[in-house]
């Protein structure tokens, strides 16, 4: 009997991902363990391992298909002595997500198709073909204006790059599902089928990106968290000279494996900082305020298409050799969509730091459901007034967005009171 390969849930939270591509065609052998597919999260790209031995019987998820509901059948295994032409793809994989519909369901040409990379899922190039199975079509008539569209991020690409109007175009795909072929024909077409862009911009023209699962996740809980939490702001500004000072002694004194970066001793004065103010490091909850024992610090890490915030654990207690080389790795790895999920899970307070892009100074917005978060802005020198004279020093600005629900005005100043002894006297850290 066939072994159904099934979307996997890589998070708690997850309810759909995206199946990027396939690594075996229909007809290759496998073995238990063997990597076969790569699905895209709304932070990452993770793998899919084979279950059990046997032969990719069919493949019943396209590579490139989108919102791809956990749990479904997204291919089948074929056992040893199985004919794999006689199997049938399960009727519950034909079932749409949601309310989106089934991607594009085809059987697998002999010869391997053409994929987009994982980190270009956004546009897979992938060849697009009707349906093998009996999926339901819908009537092959355009969208009514203002009726959302159901469309291949290729059909949408193509028809975007020629001025076509993509709710003019009749889809012939799962339930009327507007494929590559669909929009191929309708340019094929005499006007007034084709037409200028629709969205005209000042250089005449314009191209549709369609949102990524991490772009539509962060839209999501970044708008959430403005509207569902009193953001407040607080700004100090913090004198580096002595930190830098430390910072090239310890890197003298490390190993040729270690340097500390300055980005790591915010990390360090951030997470004791939440030691000494314990009530910093909290969820606001409707029945109360729940708060941690363990420091968990994440930073945020741009990524191509957006960002991620891994989490350092129990950062308080790492040694500065020791944080240098949680950090590296945890960024290296989020740069290439390599973190398990518990790695970037959770954290009770978020370090945003820009300085390396030179920005001065601004406020970020509470990564929820924590309970604030640090914009670190670039280390520059500025004029300073000591003991009544004017003195040139290294000043660091941070701002600090809190959520007013859990962290009051008094509590936000006394958090990035101990911030700044931490960052001015850095051997307070070591205590």
């Amino acid at each position: 009997m066939a072994v159904e390969i099934l979307m996997p849930a890589l998070s708690p939270t997850m309810t759909e991902g995206t199946l990027a591509r396939w690594l075996v065609a229909e007809g290759d052998a496998v073995r238990s363990g063997d990597v076969i597919a790569e699905i895209e999260t709304d932070k990452a790209t993770m793998e899919v391992e084979a279950i059990d031995d046997g032969v990719l019987g069919k493949i019943i998820v396209a590579a490139g298909s989108e919102n791809v509901a956990v749990n479904s059948v997204i291919g089948l295994l074929a056992e040893e002595g199985e004919d794999a032409s006689t199997l049938e793809a399960p009727a519950a994989s034909t079932k749409p997500a949601k309310d989106a519909p089934v991607e594009a369901v085809a059987s697998a040409p002999a010869a391997k198709a053409s994929v987009a990379s994982a980190s270009d899922v956004s546009a897979p190039a992938v060849q697009e073909t009707a349906p093998a199975v009996s999926a339901p079509v819908a009537s092959a008539t355009p969208a009514e204006k203002g009726q959302r569209v159901f469309a291949s991020p290729l059909a949408r690409r193509i028809a975007s790059q020629n001025g076509l109007d993509i709710q003019s175009v009749s889809g012939t795909g799962p339930y009327g599902r507007i494929i590559k072929a669909d929009v191929e024909a309708a340019l094929a077409t005499p006007a007034p089928t084709k037409m200028a862009a629709s969205t005209p911009t000042a250089s005449g023209g314009s191209e549709f990106v369609p949102h990524s699962a991490m772009r539509r996740t962060i839209a999501s809980r970044l708008q959430e968290s403005k509207q569902q939490a009193p953001h407040f702001y607080l700004t100090v500004d913090c004198e580096l000279d002595t930190l830098l000072d430390n910072r090239k002694a310890l890197n003298a004194q490390a190993g040729d494996d270690v340097k500390i970066s300055v980005n790591d001793l915010i990390i360090r004065a951030a997470a004791m900082a939440q030691k000494a103010v314990p009530q910093v490091n909290g969820y606001f909850e409707e029945e109360g305020c729940r708060y941690f024992e363990d420091v968990d610090i994440s930073m945020a890490v741009a990524i191509d298409g957006g960002l991620i915030t891994p989490v350092v654990r129990n950062a308080d207690k790492l040694g500065l050799a020791e944080l240098s080389r949680v950090t590296k790795d945890l960024a290296l790895r989020a740069r290439e969509g390599r973190l398990a999920p518990e790695e970037y899970a959770g954290g009770g307070f978020t370090i945003s730091n820009l300085g390396m892009f030179g920005v001065r100074e601004f406020a970020a917005v509470i990564n929820p459901p924590q309970s604030a978060i640090l914009a670190v802005g670039a280390g520059e020198q500025r004029a300073v007034v000591k003991d009544g004279a004017v003195a040139v020093a290294t000043v660091m600005s941070v701002t600090l967005s809190a959520d007013h629900r859990i962290v009051d005005g008094a509590l936000g100043a006394q958090w990035l009171q101990a911030f700044k002894g931490f960052i001015e006297n850095p051997v307070t850290m070591l205590l």
